[in-house]
């Protein structure tokens, strides 16, 4: 199984990637492009074809299982995509495509539930059997290892962390039409209206400061506030605190419903800053959970943690998964 060559696959609403990889050396090569933004699930399957075909090279015939880590929501047993609500393709049947082009088992599985994978093979998580994932980027997301199981749920959606209460008095409104989500306060889409909330209930409105004066014209980015945060700007790092705050309550949600050894955290607002965001979890994750404080540490995989775990899906998928392919 070490030297088993197989292709991953890490598909985004913006960005698609593909690898050649094996258990012994991981990713071996790696290719990656935009996202095809047509309405056509004929045409994503073409640009994934394509991909695999290019990422092999020579090696194509060589291949002996294809993984794929993708937004969702997914038929994970149907192998489908579903009607993702930031990309225009729907019901795209990618497993059974991959499969009948390339004659080899095709596998998939919501990104983040891929990443945890990649995290016990190749990354942190290696020798744990109690390992949970935190996607913090545009949105949030999860993924976890179980006593060694890896939690898939009925339709293979499990772990939706961004949709957890972190706050029943439901300020501000989820994307997703609820009230009080973890992904309305701290993904990086919904911290822009976060500072404008904090900054109405903490009077900071006559504040001279930057930051204030572009969330109030409606013109700040998550990537400005860190960045004000790092120069030591005041009410950036306030606005960053409380937001750490926060995290720490959806990572002691996870604490108390999955007791992991190990949280990793990956995603862009994360990954380019670290400090910034892991410091206060680690800070007061323990003041919300009556479980024992798991390590909370940056994935070392960085951005590549969903195209590892679709090289880990391909050379060893869930037994449910394989037993399905066998029954086909």
């Amino acid at each position: 199984m070490s030297s088993k060559l197989v292709v991953g696959i890490d598909l985004g609403a913006t960005n698609v990637r593909a690898a050649l990889g094996s258990l012994d050396q991981g990713i071996i090569k790696s290719i990656g492009e935009r996202t095809i933004q047509e309405p056509s699930a004929e045409k994503l399957i073409e640009q994934l074809i394509s991909l695999v075909e290019r990422v092999a090279g020579e090696k194509l015939g060589e291949i002996q299982a294809i993984g794929m880590g993708s937004i969702g929501p997914l038929d994970i047993w149907k192998g489908v995509i579903l009607n993702p609500s930031n990309a225009p393709f729907r019901d795209v049947p990618v497993t059974e495509a991959l499969s009948e082009r390339f004659k080899v088992p095709a596998y998939l599985l919501n990104d983040c539930t891929v990443a945890v994978l990649g995290e016990t093979v190749f990354g942190a998580g290696k020798n744990l059997k109690n390992v949970f994932y935190v996607t913090l980027s545009s949105g949030i997301g999860g993924g976890a290892v179980v006593d060694g199981n890896l939690l898939l749920g009925k339709d293979g959606n499990a772990v939706e962390i961004g949709h957890i209460v972190i706050d029943f008095d439901g300020k501000l409104k989820c994307g997703c039409g609820a009230r009080g989500h973890w992904e309305s306060y701290c993904a990086g889409k919904n911290i822009p209206s976060f500072a404008r909330y904090w900054i109405t209930v903490n009077k900071k409105e006559s504040e001279k400061s930057p930051v204030v004066e572009l969330t109030l014209k409606g013109e700040l980015t998550t990537e400005y506030l860190f960045n004000a945060a790092k120069t030591g700007d005041k009410i950036a790092l306030e606005i960053v605190e409380e937001i750490g705050r926060l995290n720490a309550i959806g990572f002691a949600n996870i604490t108390t419903l999955y007791d992991p050894e190990l949280i990793t955290v990956g995603g862009a607002i994360a990954v380019n800053n670290e400090s910034l965001v892991l410091e206060p979890i680690r800070r007061h994750l323990q003041e919300y959970t009556v479980n024992r404080a798991p390590e909370v540490k940056l994935t070392p995989l960085g951005d590549e943690v969903v195209l590892y775990g679709a090289v880990a899906l391909a050379i060893n998928p869930p037994e449910a998964l394989r037993s399905l392919k066998e029954i086909v």
